[in-house]
């Protein structure tokens, strides 16, 4: 059985907390009791979140952990010097330790980031970097594994990470599952963006929301302003003119990024030629792909491939050396 315990301090956001299920429904779907949860701090009893409300915690003590998970908070979080003398010594005793949302800081004070690559919100992202330059911080990541080190971004991204620590477990198809559970029709990976073209986008109407909708699922089609029009129920010309007055783009701009953004994501969880990404994705050559690019990302798509194998190679050095 695997011990995993949260870390909990006064003032930390109880969404953190909502990682604990995909180890539950691990254990509902195996039939038995793979994970033992536990929460704990420095003196155990009562732990008041930053909600107001209070979870019970047992006293750290000399306890043992397979996976330990450092909670968020809502800012920069700040605690006594014992939370950080435990947060130090766990990577010593503990197969990994996990920090989501803001508790990537509290590793970084701990001085357990230096000369690693982490994530956190990307709200806070850029003062991780300024704090603790020591520290690469990647702030459009889900999450990040290196070595035992697992960081997160916002709380829900708390929910991926623990997932793909079941799937490490337990296999992929217990972790798919465990998805299904917990209604996570697609569960993200850690190289995936924090951001999202259509959140980014914003529409105010369901008419625009609908063609959006409409273009994210037909992006190998050619997307004319016509055919969204249709998709909205509006006439070209209104289609044109409600659109950029919503998302504050041209139906050809708003486009180009959902076109990006599902390549960048092939390119991450895929060996597929660049080509074969361009076609697919909807644009009609790798060239135009290229350009689109430079314009989103300021870097061609073969440069970011190195950069998503670099990661992958630096994943797969990091479970050796545990297994080592």
């Amino acid at each position: 059985m695997q011990r995993i315990g949260f870390l909990v301090y006064p003032g930390f956001q109880i969404m953190s907390l909502a990682a604990a299920s995909a180890f539950e429904f691990a254990n509902l779907r195996l039939k038995q009791a793979n994970y033992e949860i536990h929460f704990v701090s420095v003196s155990g009893g009562p732990v008041v979140s930053s909600l107001g409300t209070t979870i019970d915690t047992e006293a750290i003590g000399e306890s043992r952990f397979d996976t330990l998970l450092i909670v968020g908070t809502v800012e920069i979080p700040a605690v006594e010097a014992s939370v950080l003398d435990i947060i130090r010594d766990a990577p010593e005793t503990t197969r990994r330790v996990a920090a989501i949302c803001t508790g990537a800081f509290l590793l970084a004070q701990a001085g357990r980031l230096d000369g690693r690559r982490a994530t956190t919100h990307w709200a806070l992202a850029n003062r991780l970097k300024q704090h603790y330059p020591a520290v690469t911080v990647e702030e459009d990541r889900i999450f990040i594994v290196d070595g035992n080190i697992w960081t997160s971004a916002g709380m829900s991204a708390g929910i991926d990470m623990a997932l793909a620590m079941v799937e490490r477990d337990l296999g992929n198809e217990v972790a798919r599952q465990v998805a299904q559970r917990l209604v996570i029709y697609h569960r993200r990976t850690g190289g995936q963006s924090q951001f999202s073209a259509l959140l980014e986008l914003e529409p105010k109407s369901d008419r625009i929301q609908n063609a959006l909708t409409y273009a994210k699922s037909h992006l190998r089609s050619a997307l004319s302003v016509e055919e969204l029009a249709a998709a909205a129920n509006l006439s070209p010309r209104q289609f044109s003119r409600a659109f950029t007055a919503e998302t504050g783009q041209s139906p050809a701009k708003a486009v180009e990024h959902l076109r990006v953004e599902a390549a960048r994501l092939m390119m991450e969880q895929t060996q597929h030629p660049i080509e074969i990404i361009a076609r697919e994705v909807g644009f009609s050559d790798r060239e135009r792909m290229r350009r689109a690019f430079l314009r989103s990302f300021g870097q061609s798509p073969q440069a970011m491939r190195r950069h998503f194998g670099g990661q992958q190679a630096n994943a797969v050095e990091g479970d050796v050396s545990r297994v080592a």
